[in-house]
């Protein structure tokens, strides 16, 4: 008998029984059948324990969520300690820390940024960055990438891949128009007619399987949109707080957004948030009609003191070293495993600890998955193109820690590699 206080569970086999039962299905079946039967029970630091027993070392973080680890003492103690004082709050009236974590954001943002827009989630806020570019600019149509994802809410599905919007009736080519990565003639081709409220990118598209952009690419995308009178949104969800070695990813690239979209780790895995950073210009309807959008979790108290201590920490010095030490520690110990089988494992994009491993397979990244998982490694496939797996360490990860997920990761492209090559007759792609 499993015994939480809470509830219990006499097995995780009811436990996986029940999720599909009262959860879902669909879901629990698609990891049961990959061999991936993940009920996750204690957690810290950047471990998972599996209800029996089970040591995972989670590089999926579940998208940088977890950039500083499950459970950050820091931030339990900073979530425990409001608590004596502070609940989720009243979205409607000024708050404390409401008020001192969208300073904080406002400073820590590039410069031509003002005010901060609250959300429970980043779908939730990619919505309040869509209904503000089309209340700034009095257009509708919205460009993102082909194979996009910008999260599962009401307009946000739009932008993202038909497997997420059709299934809803979302998608709507009329108003979301998606055009290839790294295409700036296709870009320029859907700006050209002056319709276009915004353009919104991740800044490195994750479930896409972290390519990255061109040089220049971004900054002649923002030069577009001032050309044709369209605006800027950042998805910096995934690439934000420290990922790339900078706080913003897209700063790394000379561009200043007019929205930037912040979520996952700005909630330190302790308690929802997300939110939008606007330039001035954008900031108009804040002044209008300042219930024009409303949230009842966003900004949520409890979760802007964790957001708080989030910055704080992402903004000491020793952690961006430490960012820029491992992230070239990990890329050389991959590029020595590519080395060993460069018929199978054929790519490395990174950008700081953000990073996608290519591999010859059209699915080859759930077999690297699989056989990570197998030898107590947890990371994930790109879902939008499976050839990829996202390979996401943390920003406070000790290198003793890098170098045995390095020694694990090549056990298991091997063991991939021997599994893809039988399955194709005797060789690899």
């Amino acid at each position: 008998m499993h015994d939480y206080g809470f509830f219990s569970f006499a097995s995780k086999g009811e436990v996986l029984d029940k999720a599909k039962a009262y959860w879902n299905p669909g879901k629990t079946q698609h990891w049961i059948d990959s061999g991936v039967d993940l009920v996750t029970d204690r957690r810290e630091g950047y471990f998972l324990h599996d209800m029996s027993g089970k040591r995972l070392i989670d590089v999926h973080l579940n998208g940088g969520t977890y950039n500083l680890g499950h459970r950050n003492p820091e931030l339990v103690e900073a979530l425990r300690a409001v608590m004596e004082r502070f609940d989720i709050g009243n979205h409607h009236f000024p708050s404390l820390a409401r008020t001192a974590l969208a300073e904080a954001l406002v400073k820590a943002c590039p410069p031509n940024m003002s005010k901060v827009i609250y959300a429970s989630g980043g779908g939730e806020a990619v919505d309040i960055a869509l209904k503000t570019a089309r209340h700034v600019t009095g257009k509708r149509k919205i460009v993102s990438i082909t194979k996009a994802y910008h999260g599962h809410t009401g307009l946000a599905v739009g932008l993202g891949d038909d497997r997420f919007s059709k299934i809803f009736l979302a998608d709507r080519p009329d108003e979301f128009v998606h055009v290839p990565f790294n295409d700036l003639a296709a870009m320029e081709a859907a700006l050209r007619g002056r319709d276009v409220a915004a353009v919104i990118l991740e800044t490195i598209p994750a479930t896409y399987g972290f390519p990255l952009p061109n040089p220049g690419y971004l900054r002649e995308v923002k030069r577009l949109c001032e050309t044709y009178d369209a605006l800027y949104i950042a998805d910096e969800v995934q690439t934000g707080l420290m990922r790339t070695g900078e706080m913003w990813g897209i700063t790394k690239h000379d561009v200043e957004p007019d929205l930037l979209v912040i979520g996952k780790g700005i909630s330190g895995g302790m308690y929802p948030l997300a939110c939008v950073v606007v330039s001035e210009r954008c900031a108009g309807w804040l002044t209008k009609d300042g219930f024009a959008h409303m949230s009842t979790m966003g900004g949520a108290e409890l979760g802007c003191v964790v957001g708080l201590k989030v910055i704080e920490i992402c903004q000491r010095p020793e952690v961006r070293s430490m960012v820029h030490y491992i992230a070239d520690l990990l890329g050389r110990g991959l590029a020595e495993i590519q080395a060993r089988y460069p018929d199978f494992f054929v790519g490395i994009r990174q950008d700081g600890v953000v990073m996608g491993l290519e591999f010859d397979h059209p699915r080859g990244a759930n077999y690297v998955m699989k056989a990570l998982y197998d030898n107590g490694v947890w990371a994930i496939f790109s879902t939008l193109d499976p050839r990829v797996l996202q390979f996401k360490p943390g920003i406070l990860l000790d290198p003793r820690l890098c170098e045995e997920i390095l020694d694990r990761l090549d056990v298991a492209v091997a063991v991939a590699r021997r599994e893809v090559a039988g399955l194709v007759g005797g060789g690899v792609r």
